[in-house]
């Protein structure tokens, strides 16, 4: 039986990964480099904004030292911000989909590789703040997907001051990424992918695959914990 949900946040709640792309890029521009629409899909979109620096330098892609690294996040930061506020949305039937969860007294939280200012902006906008009882960011874990360390904080949080601890295999995490499903799967979760990144060939370590969470019922998380 279905005890929790974890969300992925940017492509399975909010419609924001192109936002990250173009962040990157604007942080990029001064230094000579650029990164492919089909680059970023390809390689760095599972990756924190340290991980995915950290890369481009080892890549040489990025001809800077590593310590420089912290400015260009809190850069990366400030312009994903103001593409947010402008041009972020959240995904069609995510609203009611959390609405299904919340009437069926179903924990939820979010474990993203996003920071916990841009994650709280958005779902301050769109009021879904409410929603989440725990928010697990890159801030909060020292490895990022697809290492399970964030979904198992969070599973962690979201048992603080329970009687009855929610089991892993009671909890269903939602995920756009085959770095996000491996996470999932390490931590001994559910998985159910949204087709919203990349399509299905990509996702099949999902146990289940859907176009949008509006195609998802309750009685179909259940069945997945079962």
């Amino acid at each position: 039986m279905l005890q929790a949900v974890i969300f992925d946040f940017d492509g399975v709640i909010t419609d924001s990964e192109i936002l990250h792309f173009r962040s990157f890029n604007e942080i990029l521009a001064p230094f000579g480099a650029e990164l492919t629409t089909h680059d970023y899909y390809k390689t760095y979109l599972g990756f924190s904004d340290v991980d995915c620096f950290n890369l481009l330098i080892r890549q040489g892609i990025l001809k800077i030292d590593a310590g420089k690294i912290p400015d260009l996040v809190a850069q990366k930061d400030t312009v994903f911000k103001r593409l947010a506020a402008t041009e972020g949305r959240i995904f069609e039937g995510v609203r009611d989909f959390l609405e299904m969860l919340s009437q069926n007294n179903t924990p939820m939280a979010i474990c993203s590789g996003a920071l916990l200012c841009e994650i709280e902006l958005v779902l301050e906008e769109a009021r879904l703040r409410r929603y989440f009882d725990a928010i697990v960011s890159a801030e909060h874990v020292k490895k990022g997907k697809p290492h399970p360390e964030g979904f198992l904080l969070a599973l962690s949080r979201l048992n603080n001051n329970r009687p009855n601890p929610i089991p892993a295999q009671r909890c269903i995490a939602i995920e756009d990424s085959r770095w996000g499903l491996e996470a999932a799967r390490a931590a001994r979760m559910h998985t159910v992918a949204v087709t919203n990144t990349y399509d299905a060939s990509q996702l099949a370590a999902a146990e289940k695959i859907v176009a949008s969470l509006a195609d998802l019922a309750i009685q179909d998380l259940h069945q997945l914990c079962s």
